[in-house]
């Protein structure tokens, strides 16, 4: 279960994205969590991905 606090998503995402994951996409189909959600709520507390980096920023 991934956490539903937006900073505490952030931070556990962006652990994952550097030490396992080379995309979000990679991430969210080995999660089974829709992308869409995940960047809507990120982006709500004001974070988006930045695929470049892979990471939220």
């Amino acid at each position: 279960m991934i956490p539903s606090d937006p900073i505490m998503l952030m931070s556990y995402l962006n652990t994952k994205l550097r030490d396992e994951y080379d995309s979000l996409e990679e991430l969210c189909a080995a999660l089974d969590v829709e992308r869409e959600d995940i960047e809507q709520t990120l982006a709500a507390a004001g974070f988006c991905y930045d695929a470049a980096r892979n990471k939220f920023c």
